[in-house]
């Protein structure tokens, strides 16, 4: 699996793939960080293409990038490959919508929550 640093690296990732359409899958938009309950992941139609993940970073920054002043939940939020919460996301491909998915597990207290997001590559920055 591709390991990615950078902005450019993602969008390279996943550059030439049919543009995104209408997705009728159990995700939904997702255009911000939500909640992934186990039976919405259709992993027949999910392929991993990379992660964000830091080979080299023993642990990862908590620090988040919001220039622009949105939140972690905004659908306008930055796609910041170094900074939380994409530094612990790897990057899947959905065959039914080719839409690119962000996904990533969040681990607070005795919670463990999956969490996706639908790729924009509008948003992304390094």
């Amino acid at each position: 699996m591709k390991t990615i640093q950078t902005a450019d690296e993602l969008r390279q990732a996943i550059a030439g793939t049919a543009p995104p359409r209408a997705c009728s899958c159990a995700l939904g938009a997702c255009a911000g960080w939500e909640s992934l309950a186990e039976y919405r992941w259709e992993t027949k139609q999910m392929t991993q293409v990379a992660t964000l993940r830091n080979p080299a970073v023993d642990e990862p920054t908590l620090e988040e990038f919001h220039p622009q002043g949105t939140r972690y939940d905004s659908p306008k939020a930055p796609v910041a490959v170094s900074f939380f919460p994409y530094n612990r996301c790897d990057v899947w491909h959905c065959t039914r919508c080719d839409r690119h998915l962000l996904r990533y597990t969040e681990f607070g207290g005795y919670n463990v929550d999956p969490r996706v997001r639908a790729l924009d590559p509008g948003n992304m920055v390094d």
